[in-house]
């Protein structure tokens, strides 16, 4: 699985129709339909796209949309659920983390309080993490050992990656950044303290 068919893939998901538990059942058939490298293939590009994300812009720009509570596991989350907006919305969040203000789920909770919140509507994506060790446990038969045999072959997919020079490590400054003027839209859409947290 090259770049763009995991994007195809992503690309999908983020226009299914139904919940998150519906649209990551479609995506695990589509990969069980596969053969269960294409699944290490999915998980590694997953986490190399969460990994590019994991700034401290963006960090700053999913805080400040769930009023000052992300958390380190809830950013990681996030960036799986950025990841699951599709390849559009990801590569222009990237580029500018201001331009969540676009994003139509991120537009849906202007203005309401976090217990409004649906969980489907929440930034973050835990489960997306998950599908790829589902539909490989179930074509290798591997269900009963904690997903041991799939993180090893990620693991050594992504060594493999590495060391074929696909992909380069981000020199992103993950220091502080500044709040407030860097992202006006998010900070007008979502100003300190109107999010409840």
């Amino acid at each position: 699985m090259n770049d763009d068919a995991f994007w195809a893939l992503i690309d999908e998901l983020s226009r299914r129709t139904g919940d998150r538990d519906e649209r990551l059942e479609w995506l695990r058939e589509e990969l069980v339909r596969r053969p269960a490298a294409e699944s290490v293939d999915f998980q590694v590009r997953l986490e190399r796209a969460c990994e590019a994300a994991d700034t401290r812009a963006l960090w700053t720009a999913a805080n400040r949309i769930e009023g000052g509570a992300c958390t380190d596991d809830g950013f990681h989350y996030f960036t799986l659920w950025l990841v699951g907006q599709g390849r559009k919305a990801y590569e222009s969040v990237l580029a500018d983390p201001d331009a969540l203000a676009d994003v139509p789920g991120v537009r849906a909770l202007v203005g309401r309080h976090h217990d409004e919140w649906d969980d489907d509507e929440w930034p973050e994506w835990e489960e997306l993490d998950y599908v790829a060790q589902d539909a490989y446990d179930e074509l290798t038969g591997q269900e009963d050992d904690d997903g041991e045999e799939f993180l090893d072959a990620v693991e050594e997919a992504e060594d493999a990656a590495e060391a074929a020079g696909e992909w380069e490590e981000d020199e992103e400054d993950r220091g502080p950044r500044p709040e407030g003027s860097a992202m006006p839209r998010l900070t007008a859409l979502f100003p300190l303290g109107a999010s409840g947290s």
